[in-house]
């Protein structure tokens, strides 16, 4: 009986603040759990399907279940025929090797009066070669002397290794993600042994040749009124502690409008480098809720938009936590992103996407803007819907500012599937072996990132700029860049 009475007496003394404080820390905690839970076993999509149930029962409860009502029905169908498989056509600028095969104990006088044709694709592996260069001496008449032709200018005159082989190599580690070593046992099934340190010596000198031409990206990209910018972790050996890793940062600048883009490395997260690369930049900046950007001295100078799939990501994580609310949110972020779309398709005059903007998008954004500020104070600010309400009520001006500009795009999208390749390539060679080497991948990301944003095959591009570099004019060096119009 005592003991009864023991526990009265302290639920008693349960404060309503604590009680309250409680069960935010339980549903946070919970949360926690579930986004563990996602990360180690759950989907990482964030596409988000709405189900019309669903959408009718987000604020009127939950629809009654009927009882579904049953009946036999008695029909005959015709059995369709079972077809044969209809093959794409394989594509027509593949080169056709052809191979004709003739019956066996043909007839004299038979007569060709058509034929059947098969096609199937082969793969024959990528060949190594030794380009051989002669070049004849020749006496002169009259004791003139002795002429010989130029030796072709080579992008690395002391190395034995040609523009193709070069290109192959940086192209497989930051393109296709296979780190030196595996290239090196992939050469070795050719007959062909390379040493690590003569591999590493012609990524050095190459990097060295391509210099100029990644301060002249740096520079252009720098010149655009428009960017987006986001980083990215990398793991740095650090020299001061054998077989301790360092966590560097690739920062990446995108120009939408100019279609480059920019990695450049920095050992800190801080804000010094995006303060040294902005420090002459006026115009529009396009991030993610990351409090630097905010910070920048020059800040003043700048128009700052959001990410709205950084906020869509709240709300899509919210999912499991408040379906309803962040379902009602999701609907009207696919609402906006279905408006985008119909953008890029048609692709439409600035002035008309501009007013169509404002015709169909803002109708949208207020509503949802004061749907936020009612239930903000509805949900647990430790919960992840009351994450997601907040982050997106703190930017709200910057999340639909692309409204003012048609040039504007809704997210950072871009930029992230440029950061992309850089997490694949984390995931194979794992750390760079310094600062220095970090450094290098940034211009190597930076050059492969521009050529996936305009389309442009890195190898063949990679090998030409190799082929010419070193005879092209510093004044017209930008004509190497991986654009479109530029013609190598």
């Amino acid at each position: 009986m005592s003991k009864v009475n023991e526990t009265a007496t302290s639920e008693e003394f349960v404060s309503r603040e604590l009680y309250e404080k409680l069960l935010a820390d339980n549903a946070y905690l919970k949360q926690q759990l579930a986004e563990l839970k996602r990360l180690i076993f759950g989907s990482k999509s964030e596409r988000f399907v709405a189900f019309a149930d669903e959408q009718l029962s987000l604020f009127t409860g939950q629809p009654q279940k009927e009882t579904p009502v049953t009946e036999d029905i008695a029909y005959t169908r015709r059995k369709k025929q079972q077809q044969k498989p209809v093959r794409a056509a394989l594509p027509a600028h593949l080169p056709r090797v052809e191979e004709v095969i003739q019956p066996k104990d043909l007839p004299k006088d038979s007569k060709k009066i058509g034929e059947e044709i098969t096609e199937q694709l082969e793969y024959n592996p990528a060949k190594i070669f030794v380009r051989k260069i002669i070049r004849p001496k020749y006496a002169l008449p009259d004791d003139k002397g002795i002429t010989i032709a130029d030796l072709p200018l080579l992008p690395l005159p002391k190395s034995n290794a040609g523009a193709s082989m070069l290109a192959h190599i940086v192209v497989s580690k930051f393109v296709d993600h296979l780190p030196f070593y595996r290239q090196r046992q992939i050469f070795k099934r050719q007959q062909l042994d390379i040493s690590d340190s003569t591999v590493g010596d012609w990524f050095s000198a190459t990097c060295e040749l391509l210099t100029p031409l990644y301060h002249c990206l740096k520079k252009k990209v720098l010149e655009s009124d428009y960017l987006q910018m986001d980083e990215s972790p990398i793991g740095v050996q650090d020299s001061h502690k054998k077989g301790s890793l360092h966590t560097g940062y690739q920062w990446v600048i995108h120009a939408p409008l100019e279609r480059l883009v920019l990695f450049k490395y920095d050992p800190s997260r801080g804000k010094k480098l995006p303060e040294k690369m902005l420090d002459n930049f006026k115009g529009a900046l396009q991030t993610d809720g990351y409090h630097v950007y905010q910070n920048l001295s020059q800040k003043d100078k700048m128009t700052f938009l959001g990410c709205m799939a950084h906020a869509r990501r709240y709300f899509e994580k919210a999912l499991d936590n408040d379906p309803e609310r962040a379902g009602y949110v999701l609907e009207q972020i696919q609402r906006l992103y279905a408006m985008e779309r119909k953008i890029r398709e048609r692709n439409t005059d600035p002035l008309v996407i501009l007013r169509y903007r404002k015709m169909l998008a803002l109708p949208v954004l207020n509503e949802l803007q004061l749907w936020m500020k009612e239930h903000i104070y509805q949900v647990l600010p430790k919960s992840a819907i009351g994450k997601a309400i907040a982050y997106s009520t703190k930017l709200w001006p910057k999340l639909t500012r692309y409204t003012q500009d048609p040039r504007y795009l809704i997210d950072n999208n871009l930029i992230e599937n440029t950061i992309r390749p850089l997490a694949l390539g984390r995931k194979n060679y794992l750390f760079a072996g310094s600062h220095k080497a970090a450094q290098r991948a940034a211009m190597m990301y930076s050059f492969f990132a521009t050529c996936k944003v305009n389309n442009i095959e890195p190898l063949a591009w990679l090998t030409k700029v190799l082929e010419r570099i070193n005879e092209h004019k510093a004044n017209r060096i930008e004509e190497l860049l991986p654009l479109k119009n530029h013609n190598l």
